[in-house]
């Protein structure tokens, strides 16, 4: 099996010994990608605009690899304060295919940086099967 790194300059760089993301036996593993400004590195305030930056940038990742959000098959949201899952909720589901991709959303997450979200994904790969 062959493992090919995907590295965008439209979404952050990583903050560590990882890849961006992974494209791997038809799948693309995406690491979690959280709601900074690839430009700047400055990270926006609150969690709607956080979330809506770490999609943005999700997105980049997955155009990166020749795929969409509409070949997503898995997500996982890590988010700081249970409180705000419905205003995360709403700026997710607009991001999203029909329908949208299996997901897993656990809350009350310490993330570095004072970040407030950080969203992991699995897409199919061009020319993968699911």
């Amino acid at each position: 099996m062959t493992r090919q790194a995907v590295s965008t300059e439209r979404a952050p760089a990583a903050l560590g010994p990882y890849s961006q993301a992974i494209v791997a036996g038809g799948f693309i593993f995406c690491s979690g990608t959280a709601g900074i400004e690839p430009d700047s590195g400055t990270i926006p305030e609150g969690i709607e605009a956080q979330t809506e930056q770490a999609l943005v940038n999700l997105a980049a990742v997955l155009e990166s690899a020749g795929a969409s959000m509409d070949d997503l098959v898995k997500t996982t949201i890590f988010y700081a304060e249970v409180e705000d899952f419905a205003k995360l909720n709403a700026v997710y589901e607009r991001h999203m295919p029909d329908p949208p991709p299996a997901r897993s959303a656990p809350a009350n997450v310490r993330l570095p940086h004072g970040l407030l979200v950080s969203i992991e994904a699995i897409a199919v790969a061009p020319g993968g099967s699911a």
